[in-house]
């Protein structure tokens, strides 16, 4: 099974930046967390951006719509920001009948000491290949469905509504 990874960014790919004290997008990280977990998964990797998911619109979404409808493989992953993610799972969840997605990101940046980038990581790649066609969330550990999920500002973690 080959797996298409949209990238678009979010807390996951930010670094801090030493001399503005910021986190800021630099490259991605996603190859290197696959490498790291000695992921064996066949996977192609393709960068459609790095942005932070609340400056996403919604021509942004179309993009990665685009990207997944016309994608070869059936199975596909997307890192995206935490904050609109759920938003963004909808969108697609409304045209896209065929496939197998699944959002992931992290509340901690990668680059970071005590992240949760590739336990989320590994979460999501082990759902997109077992999760039958249908858009979910792989957060904390769990598999949401696209629209029983919500963000948990206040405890920094995903639920089910």
């Amino acid at each position: 099974m080959k797996i298409k990874v949209l990238i678009t960014g979010g807390t996951i790919d930010k670094a801090y930046k030493e001399l503005s004290g910021e986190l800021a997008f630099i490259e991605t990280h996603i190859i290197e967390m696959f490498n790291r977990g000695r992921s064996m998964a066949d996977t192609l990797s393709e960068v459609l951006f790095l942005k932070d998911s609340l400056e996403m619109t919604d021509s942004d979404r179309q993009f990665i719509l685009d990207k997944c409808q016309s994608s070869q493989e059936e199975h596909i992953l997307i890192t995206h920001g935490t904050d609109t993610m759920v938003e963004t799972a909808s969108y697609l969840a409304k045209n896209l009948k065929d496939r197998t997605v699944v959002l992931f990101g992290s509340m901690i940046p990668y680059s970071i000491d005590n992240s949760d980038a590739l336990f989320n990581l590994g979460v999501a790649l082990s759902a997109v290949q077992l999760k039958d066609h249908g858009v979910y969330i792989a957060m904390n550990g769990q598999v949401f469905d696209f629209d029983k999920v919500q963000k948990d500002k206040g405890l920094g973690i995903f639920t089910n509504t």
